[in-house]
């Protein structure tokens, strides 16, 4: 299932109306930086990032877009709070979009100028609200940063756009809380057919950051919702990047290639070392990059074994006394366990090859 929205078109890439679904990060390095801020770029893209969007304080941040710009090609978001010069300045130095707050670049007459800037230069603009930047008078209406007071303020941002004749907009509703985001998007959605982006703000650090947001993002994907993501995560960007890839394969919305091990949790009936063994056909195919998903299954009993390697290209299942292997539904062999085994590594590079 999906819900449709209207597509949008950022740098050499589309997101909405069913384009793939993009995964975006935000450097971390001082933007004015070019060196490191270039470097850190390069790294987001060589992980997997199809968007990546740059704090821009001041004119020298506007200064280094331009320089930036002529090393990349990957998508550049400007993201500017309350200075409505330096979002002129940004459409006019190449960058890709913009990510500002209407609400708070100043009154109509600046809303025109940054609008007629983004028509001129033809990029679209991104609307963020987040749960810790909601207006006062929508706090108080609604007791709080609560779902309906962040789904009010993000359309009540988008009027001021449409007011202006402006359409190519990307929203998104951020809360630092799963629920709040999930249930404030589904809001949205009802609503516009602009493209979302998808996330849970300030998620915090590492693992809780990750389930934070596999849970708020995964939760509305799986609803047809949402067309572009970004995991929040302190610390290095990169695994923002990488987190967000394996919630996309989890939901089967990855269009990589890729390898989906599935193992089971192991229990009293597993025979042998099953933990070392996944870890051993992972590191071993490593190096390997398939062209399509590549589903392989090394499974420790009897009990669900044998069904779920006859699902996988290739699976594994281990007995009491021995193992078999199972390729696209069918046994094709069976025997010692440790002859079995490097056999069917082999197997899995061949068939990756």
């Amino acid at each position: 299932m999906s819900t449709y929205t209207r597509k949008i078109k950022i740098g050499n890439i589309y997101i909405g109306n069913g384009e793939r679904i993009a995964i975006q990060s935000m450097t971390n390095t001082d933007t004015a930086d070019v060196e490191s801020t270039l470097a850190q770029i390069k790294a987001l893209e060589s992980a997997g990032a199809d968007i990546v969007r740059l704090s821009c304080y001041d004119e020298s941040c506007i200064k280094a877009i331009k320089e930036i710009k002529k090393h990349t090609k990957i998508p550049l978001v400007a993201d500017i709070h309350f200075d409505y010069k330096l979002a002129i300045a940004a459409c006019e130095s190449g960058i890709d979009k913009l990510r500002i707050n209407p609400g708070n670049i100043g009154g109509r007459e600046k809303v025109q100028a940054v609008v007629s800037a983004a028509k001129t230069a033809n990029i679209p603009i991104r609307i963020g609200v987040n749960s810790g930047s909601v207006e006062r008078e929508l706090l108080q209406k609604y007791g709080g940063p609560t779902a309906q007071a962040l789904a009010e303020s993000a359309l009540n941002h988008a009027k001021l756009l449409e007011n202006e004749g402006f359409y190519d907009i990307v929203i998104s509703i951020k809360a630092s809380d799963v629920k709040t985001t999930v249930e404030a998007n589904l809001l949205l959605s009802k609503s516009v057919d602009y493209p979302l982006h998808l996330g849970v703000t300030e998620a915090g650090l590492g693992e809780s950051a990750i389930v934070k947001s596999s849970i708020g993002i995964g939760a509305l994907l799986l609803l047809g919702i949402g067309d572009t993501i970004r995991v929040s995560i302190t610390g290095d960007v990169v695994q923002e990047v990488i987190a967000a890839k394996q919630i996309l394969r989890a939901l089967d919305l990855s269009d990589e290639g890729y390898i989906d091990f599935i193992s089971c949790p192991t229990c009293a009936r597993t025979t042998g070392d099953l933990e070392k063994l996944v870890l051993r056909v992972k590191n071993e195919l490593a190096a390997f990059t398939p062209k399509h998903k590549v589903k392989i299954a090394i499974m420790g009993c009897v009990v669900n074994g044998p069904g779920e390697a006859r699902e996988a290209d290739i699976g594994i299942a281990f007995a009491k006394k021995g193992a078999a292997v199972f390729k696209k539904g069918e046994l094709v062999y069976s025997g010692d366990i440790d002859e079995t085994i490097e056999r069917f590594i082999s197997d899995c590079k061949e068939l990756i090859r």
